[in-house]
């Protein structure tokens, strides 16, 4: 597969800069390692920002901790300046503020990188500022956010960058592409490169609707999913249930795909998922991104996943439940 035809989709885009719509767990960790490496960002913030803009970010990682000590933080988009790339790191339950965020901070030849779990999340973008402005990116990545200003980075960072077109498309590798993994690779930050957007995300989802979904209904960690034979039957089951789903969309994930998460999740260190701490700290869960959308995209093309369909209807009623 070659570049986009549309020329548009490279034509003067540079990655000087970036913001972080959201400086949590995962948009705290990459955007402090983006300014480690001299890239010029710019850091929404909501209860954190009176702390982050008087004493910076600390990043703990194995890899080596580091303090910014200063950054460019902001309560408002209104503050901000106009930026290169705009990331959204926001959870998903947010999204409803997105078209008072957006046109705001992207520069008008600028690029919206989505570094969001789930399905469909990119169509949602593209209304607000066109399909051809719209990258998606899904990271592996084990971060927790462990007070303000301060990321705990436990475990992998790597990132799958792909752009994204109407309908999900496959294409190729454009320009911008490979201008955006340079910069995060200059971070430090391991990047491939798809193809297929939505072959990238459905083999995602084969890591977050087990991992994310069990880990509330069984009250888990992943170190605890793996090490009781039932749960990680149940686990494997649920893989091979994406895999049926995303076939029925004509994406196809090989067996082998999940014997490889199965690994990676085994050699991980001890892990709440993010849909665990949501739940845990009563904040609304990311059930429909991560569970609705994609159930509804394998039903909607003949696809029957009932037990992808019970968790689904178990996290609804939790989400509910837990949001009173």
């Amino acid at each position: 597969m070659g570049a986009y035809p549309d020329a548009t989709y490279n034509k003067g885009f540079v990655s000087s800069s970036y913001a972080i719509l959201g400086t949590g767990a995962l948009g705290g960790y990459y955007g402090a390692c983006l300014q480690r490496a001299g890239l010029d960002v710019h850091f929404l913030l909501h209860s954190d920002y009176k702390h982050v803009s008087k004493s910076g970010l600390i990043i703990e990682s194995p890899e080596g901790d580091f303090t910014l000590s200063q950054v460019n933080a902001y309560s408002n988009v209104a503050q901000m300046p106009r930026c290169d790339v705009v990331a959204i790191a926001l959870k998903t339950t947010q999204n409803h503020l997105l078209p008072q965020l957006l046109p705001a901070v992207v520069k008008d030849d600028g690029v919206v990188l989505v570094l969001q779990n789930g399905l469909g999340i990119e169509d949602e973008v593209a209304q607000i500022v066109g399909s051809h402005r719209v990258i998606g990116g899904l990271c592996f990545l084990c971060s927790n956010k462990v007070g303000p200003g301060h990321i705990h980075h436990l475990d992998y960072k790597e990132i799958t960058l792909g752009e994204y077109m109407p309908n999900y498309r496959p294409c190729g590798i454009t320009e911008r592409l490979r201008q955006i993994a340079d910069d995060f690779e200059r971070a430090g930050i391991p990047i491939q490169l798809a193809e297929d957007l939505l072959l990238a995300r459905w083999r995602k989802l084969v890591w977050n609707i087990p991992y994310n979904g069990l880990s509330v209904i069984l009250d888990a960690t992943t170190d605890e999913l793996m090490a009781n034979e039932y749960a990680r039957s149940l686990v494997e089951q649920l893989m091979h249930e994406v895999v049926a789903g995303a076939a029925k969309c004509d994406r196809y994930i090989p067996d082998s795909f999940i014997q490889k998460m199965l690994d990676h999740t085994a050699q991980m260190k001890p892990y709440r998922p993010s849909m665990k701490i949501d739940y845990d700290h009563l904040r609304p869960l990311e059930v429909e991104a991560i569970f609705g959308n994609p159930l509804r995209a394998a039903q909607a093309a003949g696809a029957n996943l009932p037990q992808i369909a019970t968790l689904y209807l178990q996290l609804k009623f939790l989400d509910g439940k837990n949001c009173f």
